[in-house]
């Protein structure tokens, strides 16, 4: 907490904090203290056996449809509100252009817009991705590659907003319990919000671009405008 003098203690809180900042990590990304584990202390980031934290809070936050939730931010997991992800869209569409990413990428892309939304390992096996994460190669048997060339492509498609995360699906123990980390699933934006993504956008991308640099230099005024450049992707 270098920055803010903010400690994360509940859901409420933070869902606050995503809609009045607009933009919020999950993890550092590059500014100082601005990231929902920098905010939170230690023993709650993750939750325990006793109580929930921010990372069993994304589900539930996400599902109050006011905020999306993907890896947005240098490869990393965070929260964009839904009054800044028409913006958002607009600008990281241009800086990754659908057109430039792989064939795999795009038929993942395809297999997702089919059926609205997937679990991660569904999309894995229905993509031609096999589950392990071990070594093999391309084609290999007709497939596509392994658990890790898939988590590239799907963490690269959602750099560039195409896809986001839906929910968190979590195993039930013999009790009734939840247990594990959740496994993701993932939509689209247009799937999730169709009124928002499909709406025109009047704005170029640079202009969104310029209005996202603005409002988080507001938020975050000693901060140097190439941190929260890199933050919300540079142009290439």
């Amino acid at each position: 907490m270098d920055r803010f003098d903010i400690v994360i203690e509940c859901q409420e809180q933070l869902e606050r904090l995503i809609a009045e900042w607009g933009f919020l990590p999950f993890f550092r990304s590059g500014i100082a203290g601005f990231s929902i584990e920098e905010m939170t202390p230690r023993e709650l980031l993750f939750g325990d056996e006793f109580n929930t934290g921010p990372w069993q809070w994304k589900g539930p936050i996400i599902g109050n449809w006011q905020t999306a939730y993907g890896k947005f931010f240098r490869g990393k997991a965070g929260y964009v509100s839904l009054d800044w992800l028409p913006d958002f869209v607009n600008w990281r569409r241009t800086l990754f252009p659908l057109n430039s990413e792989s064939t795999d990428a795009k038929h993942i892309l395809d297999v997702l817009q089919q059926n609205e939304s997937m679990l991660s390992k569904q999309l894995k096996h229905a993509s031609g991705f096999t589950l392990s994460r071990k070594h093999m190669s391309a084609n290999e048997n007709g497939l596509r590659g392994n658990g890790m060339a898939f988590d590239a492509l799907i963490a690269q498609l959602q750099m560039g907003t195409y896809v986001c995360i839906a929910d968190f699906e979590y195993q039930l123990n013999r009790q009734g319990n939840t247990y594990g980390w959740g496994v993701a699933r993932y939509s689209t934006p247009e799937a999730m919000y169709p009124d928002i993504i499909t709406a025109k956008m009047t704005r170029t991308p640079e202009q969104s671009r310029q209005r996202i640099i603005n409002h988080l230099s507001n938020i975050l005024p000693d901060v140097p405008t190439a941190k929260i450049e890199r933050l919300i992707g540079m142009p290439h």
